[in-house]
């Protein structure tokens, strides 16, 4: 039956390997740690581009177009369906032996993926004032 605060349809039910929480605890832990983190990437990822457009001016200024605006709105969407790869990741590595030192494994994975999206940003921004839009 359920616990105290507990539906019948949400009851807790634990593997026979109960060494590991269950999924949606796993699920809330990564949402909780990453999702916050996501604000500083798309600020690091939008300080980027500005950073381009701010040292190619004036030229820059005929690559603010409409087009070049739902363009960096689409890579945007991109960038951030990118960054929710890392759930998948963390997860694997919760279930794996590696759980008790997730904290040092997260920050590696931060570290990787902000670099990676910050030189990708800095490639794409480049081209896309140089090119003028």
């Amino acid at each position: 039956m359920a616990s105290n605060n507990q539906s019948p349809d949400h009851e807790v039910t634990r593997s026979p390997d109960s060494r590991f929480p269950p999924l949606y605890e796993l699920t809330t832990d990564a949402l909780r740690y990453w999702e916050l983190r996501r604000i500083f990437y798309n600020l690091l990822l939008a300080v980027i581009v500005i950073a381009h457009v701010a040292a190619a001016w004036p030229r820059s200024r005929q690559a603010l177009t409409l087009d070049s605006a739902l363009g960096l709105f689409i890579l945007t969407v991109v960038a951030n369906v990118a960054y929710s790869v890392v759930y998948a990741a963390d997860i694997f590595i919760q279930f794996s032996g590696f759980r008790a030192s997730r904290t040092a494994w997260r920050r590696v994975l931060m570290a990787v993926g902000f670099a990676f999206a910050a030189v990708l940003t800095h490639f794409v921004a480049a081209n896309i004032v140089v090119a003028g839009g």
